[in-house]
């Protein structure tokens, strides 16, 4: 049975799902990197906070646009109102073939590497095997959850928000209570400052997730801004008061030698049990960004569906469960794919950064072109700074799109070049309502 998304997403709901999101494994995994960038305590926590500010800036670009426009799809809607229905289905298509699923993969591995530290069902066997029964588990069981309705999903994320977020308020005051370090300094490569800000804004990814469940957003002029200010704040201290709390037990010096920056952190009270609680903790927190991955990224490809007859199958809403329940299968099964075809982390990533990050800058700049376009469209919250705000965004986004594909240019073209088989795609599509509308007019 077709219906509407219904609007059932509390303030609580919707900022669980932006932390959910944001925050994943990896800011147990970039911190030693970012630390070799730095040559001290307070440039280290800058990187951080200058993570946190740029991705505030997005936030409140997004938050205008999703306030204005308060409709399943996020980026979708606002590139098509901006540019053209083309846009919003270039969008569409690689979210629905390529990045969503390829990000719902991302997180699967980071799950599925963790869970094998803890139990392995399949030692002696490769790894690469091993993680992809872990990864797949956890994109089945979460779709299914999904799929069962609107209420078991936000609760599912709910609760792994808060469970992660306990388990990193224990890391930090373990950590501050642990004895100075007296280690003898280790000589460590640096890395270029660029390349760790690339990592920290990796870390502080997700905070859109919440334009693509505008629709559902109970009083949307209100908790959507709330939603996105309270979600990046509190993310940005998190990470700051972890950080610092890595800082005291280790030293700067300990963070940037240290391969399991987390589980160094809380050895002196955790001694050989701190990788499993950490593990632990991983798990969660990488099940928590799936889930929401999964919950907001089938919201895209239903959007696309109703405007676009190539994606008409994924655009019905279930209204007994309350969610786009073919819309989560066909991204369900796109994830599995690609978890058995990528089959690793890094590559994954990789896969998807370029065209992310191209579209973000899409729908920043769309801000200041739909102020133009549209002028007496409602605005229930305006950016502050604008336009320096959404131009500081697009900046960022320029130049993370540049280094994906600078850094791995043949991952980053592929798919690139998937992108632009979306233009036939939309051709086609765009063939058959003209072609529909004759027969209409004929008739």
């Amino acid at each position: 049975m077709n219906s509407l998304p219904r609007r059932e997403l509390t303030l609580l709901d919707s900022t669980c799902l932006i932390v959910g999101i944001i925050v994943g494994a990896g800011i147990y995994q970039v911190a030693p990197d970012v630390a070799k960038s730095t040559a001290s305590n307070s440039g280290f926590l800058a990187l951080w906070l200058a993570g946190g500010l740029l991705s505030w800036c997005g936030a409140m670009s997004y938050a205008e646009l999703a306030t204005a426009y308060p409709q399943s799809g996020g980026d979708y809607v606002y590139l098509s109102r901006a540019y053209g229905p083309w846009a919003g289905f270039l969008f569409g298509w690689i979210q629905t073939v390529i990045v969503r699923p390829g990000d719902i993969a991302v997180m699967a591995f980071a799950f599925a590497t963790y869970a094998r530290a803890i139990h392995d069902p399949l030692a002696g066997a490769s790894l690469v095997s091993s993680q992809q029964l872990y990864a797949a588990l956890a994109v089945l069981v979460l779709t299914l959850v999904n799929v069962a309705g609107v209420r078991q999903g936000k609760w599912t994320q709910n609760v792994l928000t808060l469970a992660k977020i306990a388990g990193l308020a224990v890391i930090v005051g373990v950590a501050c209570l642990a004895p100075r370090p007296v280690t003898a300094v280790q000589t460590v490569e640096a890395l270029p400052v660029s390349l760790a800000l690339i990592l920290v804004l990796f870390t502080f990814g997700g905070w859109n997730e919440m334009a693509y469940v505008a629709a559902e957003v109970l009083n949307p002029n209100r908790n959507i801004v709330r939603a996105l200010a309270l979600g990046t704040g509190a993310v940005t201290a998190l990470y700051l008061l972890v950080n610092v709390a890595f800082l005291h037990a280790l030293g700067h010096n300990g963070v940037a030698a240290s391969s399991a920056v987390a589980a160094d952190a809380v050895r002196s009270w955790f001694g050989q049990g701190a990788p499993v609680f950490i593990s632990l903790l991983i798990c969660l927190s990488a099940l928590g960004a799936v889930n929401g991955l999964i919950f907001a990224g089938a919201r895209i490809s239903y959007a696309v569906g109703r405007d676009h007859r190539i994606f008409r199958l994924v655009s019905q809403w279930n209204a007994k469960q309350g969610t786009p329940v073919r819309a989560l299968v066909l991204q369900g099964l796109i994830a599995l794919a690609l978890i058995f075809a990528l089959g690793g982390f890094v590559d994954t990533l990789l896969y998807t950064a370029a065209p992310v990050y191209l579209f973000y800058l899409g729908t920043s700049l769309a801000l200041m072109v739909l102020r133009f376009k549209e002028p007496a469209a409602a605005r229930p919250y305006r950016v502050w700074g604008y336009p320096v705000t959404p131009l500081v965004f697009a900046g960022t986004c320029s130049f993370l799109a540049y280094s994906a594909v600078l850094y791995k240019p043949r991952i980053a073209l592929a798919a690139l070049g998937l992108l632009l088989t979306g233009l036939p795609a939309y051709w086609i599509s765009q063939r058959r309502v003209r072609k529909a509308a004759r027969l209409a007019k004929v008739g």
